[in-house]
């Protein structure tokens, strides 16, 4: 292992500066590639300290694990389909969610403005981006908190949810920690019984359609990475195996895929302008293997940049939609983390970006055809529950080739 030697973190550099940084290690060495992976030029160092990683350590009990599946199961009873096949536009229409899981006002007023646009937009589909339910996740796997955090405020959008972790789903001690992931397998075991919530693992893909598929996403587990205490359970440290076996998994299935289309779905973003910031230095800190999210920077600039089109994140409650840049590869990053709650209003960092917004509630669709990739991003009127289209971007090519193209 690794001792503590981590990649300094660079996630909240501009392009600019990330770029120059680049120009001027290759007068020292090796050329810098800009294919968003780590350089191999970077200098190895030891971080030390980790004080925030370790202030609030408490001993956790592991339960018997078993090795991750990222082979899905079927859904719980009379389980919403997937789609088998586009709308009458042509499209896979998706819509997103993050942080969306109060029970509050604000929650049920997001959803129901994007209720009234799935009929008339063909969604046959929506992803939850992570802290489903606030602010400790569920204590078993029938809590009444996913009646009143999900099941109510989403009635009526009778689709499969493809949900993924977040902080919160998994606390320790300490609210959103990420303390505790072993909570998790809550919502893995609710998936039995509900008709909309989908995850049949921890992690997972869905191609669409299944058999040939336009598109796939990857959902993942990026709270063993990124918690604000270090893990104590061997099973979910940073280095330990099933960390290993996540990311083992995602480089393989991104690599084996046949969909034009790749989007890769977690809580924790890689590039972000609000205020927790990017991977490898989360709310500032850059000690450490917690906290800052170094790892989880590592594998999406190793894995997932220039290989899938877009990753969507939650984590801040705000609206991104970011620039792909050299330093991603061509990967978009999208930050959708506004369904239930928002920021100070105020960018904190400077990454390109197409558009933006800190302040309000909304919600993002997602529309897939062969074409093209569309990503329709909404803010709400929580007061009238009204939805307003804000910004609309297109993406016509993939950022890999797939191994056969769709019409």
């Amino acid at each position: 292992m690794c001792n503590d030697e981590l990649i300094p973190p660079q996630a909240d550099m501009t392009e600019r500066e990330w770029l120059r940084a680049g120009s001027e290690a290759t007068a020292e060495g090796p050329s810098m590639r800009t294919t968003g992976r780590v350089p191999q030029w970077v200098n190895r160092r030891t971080l030390l300290g980790g004080a925030m990683a370790g202030a609030a350590l408490t001993v956790l009990p592991s339960p018997g694990q078993s090795p991750a599946s990222a082979a899905p199961r079927l859904g719980g009873p009379r389980a919403f389909p997937f789609p088998e096949h586009p709308n009458g536009k042509g499209e896979f229409a998706v819509l997103v969610t993050g942080d969306a899981g109060t029970g509050d006002e604000a929650q049920y007023a997001v959803a129901a403005a994007a209720r009234d646009l799935c009929q008339a937009e063909g969604i046959s589909l929506a992803v939850g981006l992570g802290d489903n339910i606030y602010e400790n996740g569920p204590e078993s796997d029938d809590d009444s908190e996913f009646q009143d955090k999900f099941e109510k405020p989403n009635s009526g959008i009778d689709v499969p949810w493809l949900m993924v972790l977040g902080n919160h789903d998994c606390s320790g001690l300490i609210p959103g920690s990420g303390g505790d992931p072993s909570r998790g397998d809550r919502e893995v075991a609710y998936a039995a019984t509900s008709r909309r919530w989908y995850m049949p693992s921890r992690y997972y893909s869905v191609p669409l359609p299944a058999a040939d598929p336009l598109v796939e996403f990857f959902a993942i587990d990026t709270i063993p990475w990124s918690s604000y205490v270090a893990q104590l359970d061997p099973h979910y440290r940073w280095d330990g195996p099933y960390m290993r076996e996540q990311r083992s998994w995602l480089d393989g299935a991104l690599r084996a895929s046949r969909a034009r289309w790749k989007i890769v779905i977690g809580h924790h973003p890689y590039l972000n302008n609000g205020k927790h910031g990017s991977a490898g230095s989360y709310d500032g800190f850059e000690i450490g293997n917690y906290t800052s999210g170094v790892h989880l920077k590592d594998m999406y600039e190793k894995v997932v940049c220039g290989r899938a089109d877009l990753i969507l994140s939650g984590h801040d409650h705000t609206l991104q939609i970011l620039e792909p840049t050299a330093r991603t590869g061509g990967t978009r990053q999208v930050v959708c983390g506004a369904s239930a709650k928002t920021e100070d209003g105020t960018a904190h960092f400077g990454h390109p970006a197409a558009w933006q917004n800190f302040s309000d509630h909304g919600f993002m669709v997602l529309k897939v055809s062969g074409a093209r990739l569309t990503i329709d991003a909404y803010t709400v009127d929580v007061a009238n529950r009204k939805a307003t289209l804000a910004h609309r971007a297109h993406q016509t090519r993939p950022v890999a080739s797939p191994s056969r193209t769709h019409a």
